[in-house]
């Protein structure tokens, strides 16, 4: 890939002020560290949304705010037609698409490079803001529009198969969840309950453990999962399968019910579920992500699960030939999951290089 001759951004965009000041725009959005636009959920009762920005189809809105704090610019190219937005964003197009395509112009602002160049020159700004004019500085290549219509296209095309793998995923998470109710929740009575089936508690049927802090001088490529999320690798597992997690503290997720990678160091942010029947695993995810696990939780300065609590926490247990056949059938609908997560990773990985390639 040729790279174009590099031009400065401000000679191919212009700000964009339009007002919603005839309400004819009703969706409020917000736009994300990840760039990418969410429905809002600020409180707008009282707010005179006339004062809101419009903004539309192909239409960029950025964040300069703190941009050397966080090492990124949030900044998003609008897909749908139209959309409000706080007059506190900045927006604007480009000037002319046959010798710019906006497509072309998100890909780059998607580039890790691009943050650090924004980066550094919000360093001397207050809070490490970057002002308008400054980002108008910023340079990109400028390759010809055939070339560009030709790089967005090989982009499109990964990011339509990711999000079709997406879909499929999605699709057979509500497969899995439609046999748990149909297995587990239809005609299920705690009072009544089926023959071999009884109330217990987690402590019956597992024990727990707290994740630890990793080593920071170690590397490797062993995810560190916090429950979040992997925030890091290193070169020890603690352990080597997949368990149910339980986020133990953080104000935004204590109480929640994940799964975790297959081989992983664990933080002290969570807490690890260990099974003494490890056929029982997809059946007791399934049945406290459907339970209100925010009982767990204690403390009134910082929401925080404790493993007595966990050991104390009512379930329903099953009768061992039921979630067995359960984990058989879970089994292989989250074989077909991770053949797609498998690939999407693949499949994200071409979209990075693909906007290095630009800047080369």
């Amino acid at each position: 890939m040729n790279k174009g001759e590099m031009k400065r951004l401000g000679d191919y965009i212009c700000e964009v002020d339009v007002r919603n000041r005839d309400l004819e725009v009703k969706k409020l959005v917000g736009l994300t560290i990840d760039k990418s636009f969410i429905p809002s959920v600020a409180n707008v009762i009282g707010t005179d949304l006339s004062k809101y920005k419009i903004i539309r189809k192909n239409q960029f809105a950025c964040s300069l705010m703190q941009v050397s704090r966080d090492e990124k610019i949030p900044i998003a190219m609008l897909e749908e037609k139209e959309a409000i937005m706080s007059p506190a964003y900045p927006m604007f197009e480009v000037v002319d698409t046959t010798k710019l395509l906006p497509e072309y112009l998100m890909m780059w602002f998607s580039r890790k490079e691009f943050d650090r160049e924004a980066s550094f020159y919000a360093v001397g700004g207050v809070r490490g803001n970057l002002t308008w004019e400054d980002f108008c500085n910023l340079t990109l290549p400028i390759s010809p529009i055939e070339q560009q219509q030709k790089i967005v296209s090989e982009y499109e095309t990964v990011t339509h198969r990711i999000c079709l793998n997406e879909q499929i995923i999605a699709k057979l998470e509500e497969t899995a969840q439609a046999l748990y109710r149909k297995m587990f929740v239809d005609r299920i009575d705690k009072e009544h309950l089926p023959e071999g089936w009884k109330m217990g508690t987690l402590g019956d049927v597992a024990d727990f453990t707290y994740g630890k802090m990793p080593d920071k001088t170690s590397k490797g490529d062993i995810p560190i999962f916090s429950g979040y999320g992997i925030v890091g690798y290193t070169n020890i597992p603690m352990y080597k399968k997949q368990l149910i997690i339980v986020i133990a503290r953080g104000d935004a997720g204590s109480g929640k019910i994940v799964l975790s990678p297959n081989v992983f160091y664990l933080t002290n942010l969570a807490i690890a579920i260990l099974l003494k029947d490890d056929k029982m695993k997809y059946y007791l995810y399934y049945h406290l992500l459907n339970s209100d696990t925010s009982t767990l939780c204690s403390g009134s300065a910082q929401a925080q699960v404790t493993i007595n609590s966990l050991y104390s926490y009512e379930i329903i247990i099953p009768s061992n030939d039921n979630y067995k056949e359960f984990d058989k059938l879970i089994s292989s609908v989250n074989k077909q999951k991770q053949i797609l997560s498998n690939e999407n990773k693949k499949l994200k990985e071409l979209q990075s290089l693909l906007l290095v390639k630009m800047g080369k």
